[in-house]
């Protein structure tokens, strides 16, 4: 909630009196919260403010003081968006994101007003594991050609089966990663800053640095995982033939609901400057592709939940931890050699067929999960 002097405040969504859930919107207004079952009242700053017929059947006794809502105990926010954790000893918002900050300058940050929302986030549950989606978005290229080979056959992709692995593949601190792929050198000539509109490049300018420009004015997509769970895709995307190419934002988390079942909860994000004309057809190639039922979601989905099925059997199980008999991530491990001409951070890789960031995540996962 935003309360007095626009301070933003996180609780645990839940009534002290008997724990029904608070809150069931994911945006608007509200002057406070009002709980549905007995009518236990909270302030935008969680605290107990009106209990129908409160001192007839609490007593006067009764300090409100001590029940208001649970507050969580670290928040912090970054270009507007804000991060919550229910652990007092997480490291600092800005240690945690490391040097993955220097791509969310680009991608949320790089405009004065910075970013907004569009609608509340569509959500749907998929039979697969929560990590196979951040596999897949932090640097699974190499699917491209294949699982959404309908879109060469549609013209909307090129025929180069190598079309998606022109760019740098980027690993990063904390289990973080991403890719940011160019257009291919044999490809027509496409405008620059991912199709985004000319009025708004100045603001770009402004608001980024020169090594920043470099890498944004040149880039078709940007993907990645910041680690575990959020992922974010912003890609140049067209319709096939003569259509003019457009750019959207979607971030995305994969909330585990089991080890073989994950809710998806997906944002659509714009610059607050962009034109509203550009805003509505970025919103709808968004919806067409990455949306529940887009064409390219739908094509994850299949995949994901045929990987997550084919786990369950006795043989994947009987198998000891080891890249090299459970899954197969060698991909450039010994081939590729990082880009040291590489304008941003972190260590880069002058391909995004590649399985570095993979790697780097599951090597996180595992440390957490191991840890004493």
């Amino acid at each position: 909630s935003r309360g007095e002097n626009n301070k933003i405040s996180a609780f645990l969504n839940s009534c002290m009196h008997r724990g029904t859930v608070l809150c069931s919107g994911d945006s608007g207004n509200k002057a406070n919260f009002i709980c549905p079952y007995h009518g236990w009242t909270y302030s935008l700053e969680g605290e107990l403010t009106g209990i129908i017929a409160g001192d007839r059947i609490c007593g006067t006794e009764m300090d409100r003081s001590e029940w208001s809502l649970r507050r969580l105990p670290r928040l912090e926010s970054f270009h507007g968006l804000i991060f919550a954790s229910l652990n007092e000893n997480v490291a600092p918002l800005d240690e945690y994101l490391g040097n993955l900050k220097w791509y969310f300058d680009i991608l949320i940050g790089r405009s004065d007003k910075k970013m907004q929302v569009k609608g509340v986030p569509f959500r749907w549950v998929v039979n697969a594991n929560w990590k196979i989606g951040s596999d897949n978005f932090g640097g699974d290229a190499y699917h491209t050609a294949m699982t959404h080979r309908s879109t060469v056959e549609l013209g909307i992709a090129p025929k180069d089966p190598m079309f998606a692995s022109y760019g740098h593949q980027v690993v990063l601190d904390n289990g973080h990663g991403l890719n940011v792929i160019t257009p291919s050198p044999v490809a027509p000539k496409v405008p620059p800053f991912q199709g985004l509109p000319e009025v708004m490049w100045p603001m770009f300018e402004r608001n980024l640095s020169e090594a920043q420009l470099e890498v944004f004015r040149n880039t078709a997509v940007i993907d990645g995982t910041c680690f575990p769970n959020l992922s974010f895709l912003s890609p140049m995307h067209g319709t096939g033939g003569h259509a003019r190419l457009t750019n959207f934002l979607t971030l995305r988390q994969w909330r585990p609901m089991g080890p073989d079942k994950m809710e998806i909860w997906s944002w659509f994000l714009a610059d607050i400057e962009a034109p509203e004309e550009f805003v509505e057809e970025s919103y709808k190639r968004y919806v067409n592709t990455f949306g529940p039922s887009g064409v390219l979601e739908q094509d994850d989905a299949e995949i994901w939940s045929r990987i997550t099925s084919a786990s369950k059997g006795l043989m994947a199980r009987d198998k000891t931890m080891s890249y090299n008999n459970v899954m197969n991530y060698v991909m450039g491990l010994d081939s590729v050699e990082s880009d040291p001409t590489w304008p941003g951070p972190g260590v880069a890789y002058p391909t995004c067929y590649l399985e570095a960031v993979q790697r780097g995540f599951y090597q996180k996962w595992y440390e957490y999960v191991t840890k004493e």
